[in-house]
């Protein structure tokens, strides 16, 4: 079901290619409208017998059936392989808080549904049924939800909101949005309780020692990520502690989704087998660059001509580029709490010095800009970080795009200039600076109040896929702002005399 197409599930995994490549895959279509229909697809019923078939020939005993949550975090049930068939065939139920990952906020209250609300169906999208390359005994197979209430698809589900989302943008344009993401992460020595966290490696970027420091740990990512279909390409170490970027080519937007939910998941089950800790959290450590996420994209027509780029046009840009490009830049502040949700990510945009993106500005190869020109035609878009759920940034963006397209909006000429000596030039000068730029939210409750005032990228999450987002984004700001930390006693538990 994954894009809407049947797939073979034991099909050979073949890696390699180029655009021509991804644009022979089907292009995204609407889920099935409801869960009847979703239960019904033709062909569905063969496609839960083939898998039985490898099941029983490959000696699976474990299917992991899994969503994912809002935050990003994979939730789902555990199903014995014996069980497979009728959990394929009706899917499995949770209830609706298992969106917001069942957490609580301040006053103790479910973030998003209460005990009382009703349970969500899971359906499995059969193609994404996958043996476990650290336990060939277990699989796992993604799934979209749906509203037992209403038979409907679940507007809290982010990984169904994006299929729509995706259909929606290419059946306007008529183009395949193509995109691939660096996962950035670091990889920490497991802390002792109270302990302060510390990388298995120096920060040192780009240095090939460092990457042999962690030779097996990548090794194993790479092998992983392999078995279980990520078409592995380059990888360095960057420039904090601990930190590796290992790339996946780029695809299609929910099998990027999924592939870099799956990378999380290799990960962890890499990080278990070494005893080491990785963190997808954005900044750990402050003085080193923090964990971003950057999302490279492009349009593509049905020829693979790439429509963002006309060697002519400032910047090899095309009008469709630049419009795409000033719709980003109109949603900027919104854009910036989708992609970057959590308290800590806004460490990453203060500590000055290591390419975060801080201003509200793009240009041609500079990457001190929130949105970079890669190439002729390719947007890297910078603001976002290791703590954000592709699911829900890739609508927003792709809303902001669209939004861009269709006014027309011009982004103004590129920054050419180091956006920090900018900063520092603003600093020194003030009201007299040569030029102003517009600073990202500087904490995540500015971020909030900068998404709740923008319809637009609010209607990316619809219904109650903004408000649990907001409930549970609000409340762990609010949480924040009522913490004590360790830098405020040190610093004011003397204060007088």
């Amino acid at each position: 079901m994954s894009d809407g197409v049947t797939v073979d599930a034991a099909a050979p995994l073949t890696f390699g290619g180029d655009v021509k490549t991804v644009l022979e895959t089907p292009r995204t279509v609407m889920p099935p409208k409801t869960l009847e229909e979703a239960r019904n697809q033709p062909g569905r019923r063969e496609q839960i017998q083939g898998i039985v078939q490898r099941i029983e020939s490959e000696g699976i005993k474990y299917v992991f059936f899994q969503q994912v949550s809002i935050t990003g975090r994979v939730m789902g049930k555990g199903v014995v392989a014996s069980f497979f068939p009728q959990v394929a065939e009706k899917g499995y139920q949770l209830v609706y808080g298992a969106t917001a990952n069942l957490f609580t906020d301040r006053a103790g209250d479910y973030i998003g549904f209460g005990p009382e609300a009703s349970e969500l169906a899971a359906i499995a999208d059969l193609s994404t049924f996958a043996k476990l390359p650290w336990d060939p005994r277990v699989a796992r197979v993604f799934c979209d939800c749906y509203d037992t209430e209403t038979g409907e698809l679940l507007d809290a589900d982010p990984r169904q909101n994006l299929k729509r989302v995706v259909a929606e943008f290419e059946e306007e344009l008529g183009y395949s949005f193509l995109i691939g993401i660096e996962p950035e992460m670091m990889w920490l020595k497991k802390p002792e309780d109270g302990a302060l966290p510390e990388g298995a490696t120096k920060p040192y970027c780009y240095h090939i020692h460092q990457f042999e420091e962690l030779r097996p740990v990548l090794l194993d990512v790479v092998d992983y990520g392999q078995q279980l279909g990520l078409d592995m390409s380059y990888g360095d170490h960057e420039d904090a502690p601990g930190q590796l970027e290992l790339n996946f080519r780029f695809d299609r937007p929910v099998k990027t989704a999924d592939n870099i939910t799956t990378y999380r998941q290799i990960c962890a089950a890499v990080g278990r087998k070494h005893g080491l800790l990785p963190t997808f959290m954005p900044k750990p450590f402050t003085g080193v660059s923090a964990n971003g996420h950057h999302h490279h994209f492009t349009l593509i027509d049905e020829d693979g001509n790439n429509v963002f780029h006309d060697s002519s046009g400032p910047a090899e840009l095309s009008d469709t580029a630049r419009y795409f490009l000033g719709g980003m830049l109109d949603h900027f502040g919104a854009l910036m709490c989708v992609g970057n949700p959590t308290v800590n990510s806004y460490c990453r945009m203060w500590d000055f010095g290591f390419w975060a993106p801080v201003y509200k500005n793009w240009g041609w190869q500079n990457r001190t800009c929130t949105v970079r020109v890669a190439s002729g035609g390719r947007f890297e878009y910078r603001g976002v970080d290791s703590s954000s759920n592709p699911y829900l940034t890739i609508p927003a963006l792709l809303y902001a795009g669209l939004d861009g397209i269709r006014n027309q909006s011009d982004p103004g000429e590129p920054q050419s200039r180091n956006t920090y000596d900018i900063l520092a030039e603003q600093a020194e000068n003030g009201s007299k600076a040569s030029e102003k730029l517009e600073r990202v939210p500087d904490s995540l409750g500015a971020a909030l109040e900068a998404l709740d005032a923008d319809d637009l990228i609010k209607s990316a999450m619809p219904g109650r896929l903004y408000d649990v987002f907001k409930h549970y984004k609000r409340d762990e700001w609010e949480r924040y702002l009522a913490a004590v930390t360790d830098w405020e006693r040190e610093e004011y538990l003397e204060v007088l005399p």
